[in-house]
């Protein structure tokens, strides 16, 4: 079957879709309907089945002959650590770890926070959760104390498992101090903590509150996989970004792990066995999508990786790891591959590692970039597949199915909606508009399997952020279009459209003819306020490695090129060379504090960024082109 066949089966008979997608999951009590709409707005799936996430990612796999079969690969350039754990060995840490929380009371529907890097530990403290039913919220390691905190306080766990440290290029990053001084600022206290100690740090445990993971689990009895039901949650997960009261977005077990089960081999074309990469961190939904979770429901060999794509120890660290580990199918964000493309251009790095295993390269996180997109094709020889999702979803909307079929790559289109998706494009009235027009994306409820039934403990918030400004629709905060073939642009996020003298104009659309230009290595554009036109862009540019053109003739040049390719209209005059962009660990340029800065407004620190001292170098920039005063 063609794509169109298969999503027009969805769209015809979604029940009877669902219902066969559930056929690829071990149930303990089967599902009788897909689709429960008691309670609508807020859909929910395969409510009545009984089943468990960590016998279907885990324990099947080893009744069904596969044991052997390597299911995590480590692999940490940073602390030069290489090792292989079978699905043998996964069961029998994972139930040991079980156990030993089990014996200290841990149970369904309990809730565990884990705060730890990218060790296969991470994984294993999920999975034993649930094993166990209790719902377990990662943290993203080195998270500061308050914005940890904030999270004790929404999610109310239980325990908390962590890591002694976490390990960055040049630095240990130190988690018990974090932790500790998490646990005194929040109002709600954890009964206890489990600190995975790493050799590169021994952390100070508190006497009766924290135990050693080693010792913890010594002599207890391992456990066994218990029942939930199908609209249990599997696991809350914190969006990034979170100001004030924090977004708990949360992922239901049955459809959870019918969705995922369904991508691995529909959208990424990877079978059982085949070695699947998401080079991304366990704190945000990659990684419990897609290092976690869908690699190992559906048999796959799943690489936790601990490294950067530049600096550990240089831009070819991703072939290196492709080549070595045979990877099938590689998954990262945009940004990663710019910061490659920035270290090593015309790919030199790349050409010393065999990628003749390598059938796809995807892209996820922000908008990727044509440029990016050509030089990744050009240099792999690969398809390298754009496609679009958010926190919320947990997997992909619009994408190219590739085990499905591949649709022909449109650049700047993450292509089209999969099953369980009815992507609409309206204006502010809730309006269906014509293909080509620039309006709000919205899909029509319910949603599929898999993505959010409501916020934590947070019901109105949820109807509130995402039902109420288009009943009947999920509003997903990104504004776009789709052309005469049914192809979706992501144009920017909803408050990146900017209006300039009452033309709705795409921060994104102009960012694309700033990154074609050949010495832009990455690049974002801002609306910034103007007292004659509303809202006037201004672009900032990091120029390719090696570059030593005056930065003056580069901004003239990309001047040219938005009133080449956009128009005048677009009113773009001013642009800046500037050394690196703000950026949440996860890649996501941080669009909206650069505003703040540029109108002088003020604003508060983003939890997620990488790097703090960035905002005092954009300040700097901006001031010499006389913003931020």
């Amino acid at each position: 079957m063609a794509y169109q066949d298969v999503y027009e089966s969805w769209k015809t008979d979604p029940e009877g879709f669902w219902m066969e997608a559930a056929k690829g999951i071990d149930w303990i009590e089967a599902p009788t309907k897909a689709l429960f709409d008691d309670n609508a707005p807020l859909y929910e799936w395969f409510c009545d089945a009984k089943v468990n996430t960590c016998w279907n990612a885990v324990d099947r796999h080893v009744e069904n002959g596969r044991g052997e079969q390597t299911a995590i690969i480590y692999d940490s350039p940073i602390t030069h650590t290489k090792r292989e754990i079978s699905y043998v060995e996964l069961r029998n840490r994972v139930a040991t770890l079980a156990g030993a929380l089990r014996a200290k009371g841990i149970e369904k529907g309990d809730r565990v926070i884990i705060y730890m890097p990218m060790i296969p530990e991470a994984l294993e403290a999920m999975l034993a959760c649930a094993r166990l039913g209790a719902v377990h919220s990662v943290v993203f390691g080195g998270f500061a104390s308050n914005e940890l905190a904030v999270r004790i306080d929404d999610a109310k766990p239980k325990a908390i498992i962590a890591a002694s440290c976490g390990m960055e290029p040049g630095r240990v990053v130190h988690y018990k101090p974090l932790l500790d001084g998490a646990i005194d600022l929040a109002s709600h206290k954890p009964e206890f903590c489990v600190i995975f100690q790493r050799e590169q740090e021994v952390a100070q445990l508190i006497e009766g509150r924290d135990f050693n993971w080693h010792g913890f689990q010594y002599g207890v009895e391992p456990a066994e996989c218990v029942p939930v039901d199908g609209n249990d949650p599997a696991y809350i997960l914190y969006t990034s970004g979170t100001t004030g009261a924090p977004k708990g977005v949360v992922r239901p077990t049955a459809g959870h792990l019918v969705a995922l089960n369904w991508t691995m081999k529909n959208i990424y074309d990877v079978d059982p066995g085949d070695v699947f990469w998401a080079a991304s961190d366990v704190g945000w939904v990659v990684g419990h999508s897609y290092i976690c979770y869908a690699p190992l429901i559906h048999g796959n060999t799943t690489i936790v990786f601990e490294g950067k794509p530049v600096g550990t120890p240089d831009a070819g660290t991703f072939w290196r790891v492709i080549s070595e580990h045979k990877v099938k199918s590689f998954f990262t964000a945009p940004t990663a591959i710019r910061a490659v493309k920035r270290e090593d251009p015309s790919g030199e790095l790349m050409a010393k590692y065999d990628l003749s295993n390598l059938r796809a390269l995807f892209l996820a996180g922000e908008r990727a970039d044509p440029d990016t997109i050509v030089w990744a094709q050009d240099a792999l020889k690969v398809p390298v597949i754009d496609h679009w999702w958010q926190t919320e979803t947990g997997w992909t909307i619009a994408g190219n199915p590739l085990g499905i079929e591949e649709l022909p790559v449109k650049l700047g289109s993450p292509a089209k909606p999969m099953p369980g998706y009815d992507v609409q494009i309206l204006d502010e009235g809730g309006h269906p508009m014509k293909p080509g027009e620039l309006g709000a994306i919205a899909v029509k409820l319910p949603l599929p399997p898999g993505t959010l039934p409501t916020l934590w403990n947070a019901e109105e918030r949820f109807k509130s952020s995402y039902l109420n400004q288009f009943p009947g629709y999920y509003e997903t905060g990104d504004a776009g279009m789709i052309d005469e073939d049914g192809y979706l642009y992501i144009m920017a996020r909803t408050d990146d459209v900017i209006n300039v003298a009452g033309h709705r104009l795409s921060t994104g659309g102009m960012e694309e003819v700033l990154a074609a230009h050949p010495d832009v290595a990455e690049c974002a554009v801002i609306g910034v306020s103007d007292q004659l036109k509303g809202q006037m862009p201004v672009g900032f540019l990091c120029l390719n490695a090696g570059c030593d053109r005056d930065h003056g003739e580069v901004v003239q040049d990309v001047v040219k090129l938005v009133r080449e390719k956009i128009g005048p209209v677009a009113a773009f005059k001013q642009a800046v060379v500037v050394d690196r962009l703000p950026k949440t660990r996860s890649g996501k340029i941080l669009r909206g504090t650069m505003v703040s800065i540029a109108d002088s407004k003020d604003y508060k620190m983003p939890a997620t960024i990488d790097d703090p001292a960035i905002l005092d170098e954009i300040t700097v920039a901006l001031k010499s082109i006389g913003f931020a005063q």
